[in-house]
């Protein structure tokens, strides 16, 4: 999906700045044929309806609505009509009947398109009209995976699939976050996500190892409170796991050139596998797409990143590994396994 903004460029009301015009191409809308007659008495619905651009539009009819017979169409308006709630409605603010809050941002918006989104459709029927003006807030705070940009983002989406222009592997993540927090926007979603696994690179896989680390994860050994513990990712975080996981062991070694004598590949690697939780390391040692060579190989490996994670990580824990000669057919012959330190009792008296 590509969008060709325009030169001309503002500043709005709500803090962004972004073209004059746009061309949303949003995906396509349910097809159904029940017929759904409106407050305003316009019937949204039927075998009378083509769906251009994910719209449903009154196509050619003999039927009168509101008192005129529809008898043409010009594609090129719906684009319109969205460009100019995109542009005039989100970017400037105008004619807004809901004020948001979020964090120290103000956003002047729009109750009808804002109800797109069932979490904010929930907050506005719970928050009492003040002088014709729905407020609402939502609690970023509690919320740090989500930047102002990222939110900026998602809220423009409701308005508009050009809001997709301020996408980028930097602010991916957040819009993510965002997405999902505000539910109703799949697609946003999946093209955020798509972007986040685009940004997986060797410059940043620290950084998404410390977020990996930050989600929760059930290995079996989980307390009881921390498998309650929850994400605002839904779905996407065992995915986001596991698409780090896959970029340690198969697509990193060879990026690294771990294999060769003149390259420090192997230390850089080490580095990084100081640095992930648990669970990833052993899974990564000991799966057979671990792309680090013999058993022999990979148990030295192994046995020196753990000598890193004992002084980078610290901890109660103490983890080994082991090379089990004559195994099984299948999988690795080496395993790692981590215990709780015991406490050193003290005698008194």
């Amino acid at each position: 999906m590509s969008v060709s903004p325009s030169p001309y460029v503002f500043t709005n009301t709500n803090g962004h700045s972004h073209s004059l015009s746009a061309s949303p191409h949003p995906s396509s809308a349910d097809d159904g044929v029940a017929r759904v007659l409106g407050t305003n008495g316009i019937d949204h619905s039927g075998p009378d309806v083509v769906h251009d651009g994910g719209y449903g539009v009154a196509g050619p009819s003999t039927g009168a609505v509101n008192g005129y017979t529809s008898t043409s169409f010009v594609p090129s308006q719906n684009e319109q009509i969205v460009d100019h709630l995109y542009n005039v409605g989100f970017q400037m603010g105008e004619y807004a009947d809901t004020l948001l809050h979020a964090r120290q941002n103000r956003y002047q918006l729009h109750a009808i398109i804002l109800s797109r989104s069932p979490y904010l459709a929930h907050l506005i029927s719970m928050s009492p009209k003040s002088g014709g003006m729905n407020t609402i807030y939502v609690p970023l705070e509690s919320i740090p995976e989500i930047t102002d940009q990222g939110f900026a983002v998602a809220l423009g989406y409701l308005y508009s699939s050009v809001s997709l222009n301020s996408l980028s592997p930097n602010n991916a993540r957040a819009v993510l976050a965002a997405g999902c927090l505000l539910g109703g926007m799949s697609d946003l979603c999946n093209y955020a996500y798509q972007a986040c696994r685009e940004s997986i690179t060797v410059e940043t896989i620290n950084e998404w190892v410390d977020f990996v680390d930050g989600l929760p994860f059930n290995d079996g050994t989980a307390t009881p409170s921390e498998e309650q513990r929850q994400t605002v990712f839904d779905a996407y975080a065992p995915q986001l796991r596991s698409d780090v996981f896959d970029f340690m062991c198969c697509t990193l070694p060879n990026m690294l050139d771990v294999h060769s004598a003149t390259s420090n590949g192997r230390e850089t690697l080490l580095g990084i596998f100081s640095r992930v939780p648990f669970d990833l390391f052993k899974n990564a040692i000991e799966s057979p797409m671990f792309q680090i060579g013999s058993d022999q190989e990979r148990f030295r490996f192994a046995k020196a990143a753990i000598d890193l994670r004992k002084r980078t990580r610290g901890g109660g824990v103490e983890e080994t590994v082991v090379l089990a000669f004559g195994g099984g057919h299948s999988g690795s012959a080496v395993h790692v396994t981590r215990k709780t330190k015991r406490r050193a009792l003290f005698k008194v008296g």
